[in-house]
């Protein structure tokens, strides 16, 4: 068995999620996010594109109802108690989700009352509604999505240890990617040696993407097909992140080549500028919208509204395809509040399309009860290389 946490460890998280299970007066979850799997039982595939479900029960015992790849995935990685196969049959009425509702049947769950977790992209829309047509006369169900993301937005000793060994690789990557952003430099060859040093390092796939895009690609924030050579005068936007048993510390970076321009001198020093605003209020005391605010107010007010977007970052830590995004995220309103221990990304992105400008920065901290920390030691100066 492959456990990348202690005994300890893994009996404390269940017993969290026993007791919110309790107060919500649930006999039983449905747990379909792979992050969820992750965290209760240390269970590690990809496989949860194609249905599968954790059952935990408030006795305690887990059950797995899975496809046959992924049988001795889970006796590899996981403290699973029972493992179940579902097999792939034509019949509508042989559906992965209806073979759950006979696995629930089998176990005595009739009449019980059913947390289910909805918010997860190991079910799909139609997954989730034969799931829900095959439950209706069997049991009472409510969504339970939102009871283990707030239990897993406070990291444990043994978590931030993985998060901190993250960071060091983010930073390794984004150091030997500098020589290499230069005028006739291809976007490929960046994203390679970044991607082969987290890699060579220990380190694991990203659950998203890498963005890097120069040019007018570097006004965006999602990854593209497609890449590009590197002029004399260019800018490049990258967002990545090392990847360490699945826990990521993302950072994010606009870097110029040639020359600065006055528009990306002035939006850099807003960004910094917001930055440091952020960082003044992202401790206990204050909830995660006032982080939005912040980085809102010092933008908005130095005349950069029309470039930002309407959120500023999210929770991270161990992810899986296809986002490495947690919960929760930073926008306005959110009053969810801060606690010390959240690991958070913080980005500052300012796109004037009008101008064809672009300048971002973020990183990950590390919440304590005083000023939070930066998980990543690269400077937040404005490279021009």
């Amino acid at each position: 068995m492959a456990l990348h946490f202690s005994e300890e460890e893994f009996k404390s998280r269940k017993a969290s999620l026993l007791a919110k299970m309790a107060d919500r007066k649930l006999d039983v979850m449905l747990i379909f996010s792979q992050e969820s799997m992750f965290w209760l039982t240390g269970y590690d595939t990809t496989g949860f594109d194609l249905f599968q479900c954790l059952i935990l029960r408030k006795n305690g015992k887990t059950d797995l109802l899975t496809r046959s790849a992924d049988v001795r995935q889970a006796k590899l990685t996981s403290n699973i108690n029972n493992i179940h196969i579902w097999a792939d049959r034509k019949k509508k009425k042989a559906s992965p989700a209806m073979q759950l509702r006979g696995l629930l049947e089998d176990l005595d769950l009739l009449g019980s009352r059913i947390g289910i977790e909805y918010d997860a992209h190991g079910l799909t829309a139609k997954d989730g509604r034969t799931l829900d047509e095959s439950l209706r006369s069997f049991a009472d169900t409510e969504d339970a999505s939102r009871i283990i993301p707030p239990l897993r937005s406070i990291k444990s000793g043994a978590e931030i240890a993985y998060i901190r060994r993250a960071a060091e690789l983010t930073d390794l990557a984004f150091n030997v990617s500098l020589p290499l952003i230069k005028a006739g430099s291809d976007e490929g060859k960046i994203l390679a040696a970044m991607q082969g040093a987290i890699l060579e390092n220990g380190g694991d796939f990203a659950a998203s993407h890498f963005v890097c895009g120069s040019g007018e690609n570097a006004l965006l924030c999602r990854y593209k097909t497609g890449t590009r050579t590197l002029e004399a005068k260019d800018q490049i936007t990258m967002e990545w992140s090392g990847a360490y048993r699945h826990y990521h510390a993302p950072a994010m970076r606009t870097v110029l080549i040639g020359e600065a321009t006055a528009r990306h001198q002035e939006l850099y020093e807003i960004g910094k500028q917001a930055l440091k605003s952020v960082e003044a209020v992202m401790r206990p005391g204050h909830m995660i919208g006032e982080i939005f605010d912040a980085h809102a107010r010092v933008i908005d007010e130095l005349g950069a509204h029309a470039h930002r977007l309407n959120a500023c970052g999210y929770s991270v830590g161990a992810a899986f395809a296809p986002s490495w995004m947690g919960w929760p995220l930073i926008y306005r309103g959110n009053e969810y509040q801060i606690c010390s221990n959240m690991t958070l990304f913080v980005h500052m992105i300012m796109m004037d399309s009008e101008n064809n400008i672009a300048m971002s920065m973020g990183q990950t901290y590390l919440t304590t009860e005083a000023e939070p920390e930066s998980l990543s030691a690269l400077p937040m100066d404005l490279l021009v290389l």
